[in-house]
């Protein structure tokens, strides 16, 4: 009788490891600061990525994916959170997320995670946010910026323990600012095409000559990550997802709300899951990405219901080729600049930018501050506007934008064409207009009252948003 119990109770013991053992693992791989267009899988020209390239061979590239706000903190805390920025607090750069607010590694602890970050966190504050710190990548490109990368503590956490499924975030630093890393001389600086929302200036071609160089060293990374976890034995096992976060510091995409700043890529490979080289047009979150994480993890339904993010698990798995019918996007400048409050809408196609101080002129105090470690290629563009026309129009949109924007983006991808006074999209329009509305309303959102510096001073008195020192950008 008695060895009967034993062996009922080690037989119970011996299913409970197999079934966590089964469970599934995630890997999540970010870039810093890549422009989505910039990569080959979206149509860039000039990068170099054979294992970003292999990688989307061997999963689903997903061409409609977005961030709220294209800026390293509130996007981090959205991905984590599975909140948009005003709801889990993080709606400014260097600001933090509420106290009370969960993110990945208390939700995924409940099914039985460990959940480790390595790189760059750049969320605040470290109780919602309590990642197991995993060495060997650059937590911050600002302070030390040509720090190498190693290995050895990935491989740790990934194969520490076989019977506990684990969820890694692996958060690069580049291609952020400054660019140092990789080999710029791949790149010549005659040969580039420059995309059309930037001025073709001798300095911003040598600028982009180095940040095409980081995107491949960033690219190799990637490479060594994935030999990694192929090594512990548990990539059938694991969902990898890549993403290229927010856009480039070039003008016009991060700290914006056009396409190439909130735009993100974003790449999905399960083996045996995901269908191998295949892509979706379904428009889905940041926000989304941890709900679909949790639905995998088989995390209690109760633990999704505060989420404004929802599980695209349909998609991955090739049974659904749709998701969301919109994607927003908001951006607060306080404090990279004085108060310049924008909202967003796409349906996917068309792309509605609503300026909610449109009297004002925006500027980015990293883009426009000059220096090597900001942006000396913004004082060509002024040199150069006084002469050339193109680079006078790049020059006005950025600093003056009219109240309302319109773009065909799925035939306009750099939104170079204003379309709100077109008689033929007035549909569109109204349509976007009243859903931006909504969603305004939803988050609570105060539009132009959030973005001044008495509600950053009055969040800096724990009164609304909790924002934390500055670490970086």
């Amino acid at each position: 009788m008695r060895y009967s119990i034993v062996l009922t109770a080690l037989l119970c013991l011996s299913a409970t490891s197999a079934a966590q053992a089964e469970k599934l693992n995630v890997l999540v791989i970010m870039a810093d600061d890549c422009t989505f267009r910039d990569l080959p899988m979206y149509g860039g020209e000039n990068a170099f990525t054979p294992n970003l390239m292999q990688f989307a061979s061997q999963g689903l590239t997903f061409n409609n994916a977005y961030l709220t706000s294209a800026m390293c903190q509130p996007c981090r805390a959205e991905l984590y959170t599975g909140q948009f920025p005003l709801r889990n607090g993080c709606a400014w750069n260097h600001s933090a997320s509420r106290p009370d607010a969960t993110s990945l590694p208390q939700r995924l602890a409940s099914s039985g995670y460990r959940t480790g970050i390595a790189g760059k966190v750049h969320v605040k504050p470290d109780s919602v946010f309590p990642f197991e710190n995993v060495s060997g990548f650059d937590p911050n490109c600002v302070r030390n910026p040509t720090m190498q990368h190693e290995t050895s503590g990935i491989r740790e956490f990934m194969g520490r323990d076989a019977d506990q499924p684990f969820c890694l975030v692996v958060a690069l630093t580049e291609p952020h600012i400054p660019w140092v890393m990789g080999d710029a001389s791949r790149y010549p600086k005659k040969n580039l095409k420059l995309p059309p929302n930037i001025a073709d200036t001798p300095r911003t071609r040598e600028d982009y000559s180095h940040y095409l160089a980081e995107i491949t060293y960033m690219d190799g990374q990637v490479g060594e990550i994935l030999d990694v976890l192929e090594k512990t034995g548990q990539a059938d096992n694991t969902l990898v997802l890549f993403t290229s976060e927010q856009g480039c510091q070039f003008p016009g995409c991060k700290w914006t709300n056009w396409d190439t700043g909130v735009h993100t890529g974003l790449i999905a490979r399960w083996p045996g899951h995901v269908k191998a080289g295949t892509r979706t047009d379904a428009i889905v979150h940041y926000a989304d990405v941890l709900p679909t994480i949790l639905t995998l993890a088989n995390a209690a339904e109760e633990n999704l219901a505060e989420l404004d993010g929802k599980s695209f698990v349909d998609v991955l798995l090739g049974k659904s080729a749709t998701h969301r019918d919109y994607a927003f996007g908001m951006h607060n400048n306080v404090p990279e600049g004085p108060a310049y409050p924008i909202r967003s809408i796409t349906n996917g196609k068309y792309r509605y930018i609503r300026n909610l101080s449109p009297n004002e002129i925006y500027i980015e105090r990293h883009l426009m501050g000059g220096g090597n470690l900001n942006n000396p290629y913004w004082a060509t563009w002024l040199q150069n506007a006084a002469d050339n026309p193109h680079t006078y129009k790049l020059v006005h949109r950025y600093m003056m934008r009219p109240a309302e924007q319109l773009y065909l983006t799925s035939a306009d991808p750099y939104e170079m064409t204003n379309l709100i006074d077109s008689p033929e999209h007035t549909a569109v329009l109204n349509d976007l207009r009243t859903r931006l509305d909504a969603w305004m309303k939803s988050q609570g959102d105060p539009g132009a009252a959030e973005d001044t510096w008495d509600a950053l001073k009055a969040a800096r008195n724990g009164e609304h948003l909790y924002v934390a020192p500055e670490v970086g950008d």
